[in-house]
């Protein structure tokens, strides 16, 4: 192995350990506990060595960010495979997006509630994020109808599920009614018997 190879290795290992370590950190103290300085006493590399991989903590988030995608992607494909009719791959979508929202609430905010510097909707998002995206859409175009607005569709269901789950997340909306109100939301979006 070439000394080139071997420091690229190794850089791809430290940018690994220090998303882990942010990950970690937020999901066991919310985002607010993770610093570089935490991140550096962590992992412990000194901060310069933190700051030659990311520019800071909002490059860092936005890695996680762009992780948590990648593992939501697979979830909701998972989800959506398995599904034997239109509708029942939306409500499993559904209940994939809520289960990975539930089960990973700090990952879940920082892809899609916090401030992180990714392009979002657009043709430079990076894949992970249109990943995620495309599995939405994937669940939603059997149940369109002949020259829908695929996006808009799409960005509905994704803003219903969102704001189901941002509600109940923040006990807004009581957590055990909210079964009840993803089945009135798919209700709504293929009735029954629509399959």
């Amino acid at each position: 192995m070439t000394i080139q190879k071997r420091r690229e290795r190794e850089r791809a290992e430290r940018e690994r350990l220090i998303v882990t370590a942010a990950r970690e950190l937020a999901e066991a103290e919310g985002w607010d506990a993770v610093t570089t300085r935490r991140l550096a006493d962590e992992i412990e590399y000194s901060q310069p060595v933190l700051y030659s991989h990311f520019k800071g903590k909002g490059a860092i988030m936005a890695a996680v960010a762009v992780q948590g995608c990648e593992e939501l992607a697979g979830e909701l494909r998972a989800a959506r495979t398995a599904a034997g009719s239109a509708r029942e791959a939306l409500a499993a979508v559904a209940r994939a997006y809520t289960a990975f929202a539930r089960r990973r609430p700090a990952l879940y905010d920082v892809i899609f509630t916090l401030d992180v510097d990714l392009p979002f909707a657009t043709p430079e998002a990076p894949a992970a994020l249109q990943d995620a995206f495309g599995e939405l859409l994937q669940a939603v175009q059997p149940i369109a109808a002949e020259g829908e607005d695929m996006g808009a569709l799409t960005e509905t269901y994704w803003a219903g599920l969102h704001g189901l789950v941002t509600l109940m997340r923040s006990g807004r909306l009581p957590e055990e009614a909210h079964e009840r109100r993803l089945g009135l939301f798919i209700g709504h979006f293929v009735p029954q018997g629509t399959d």
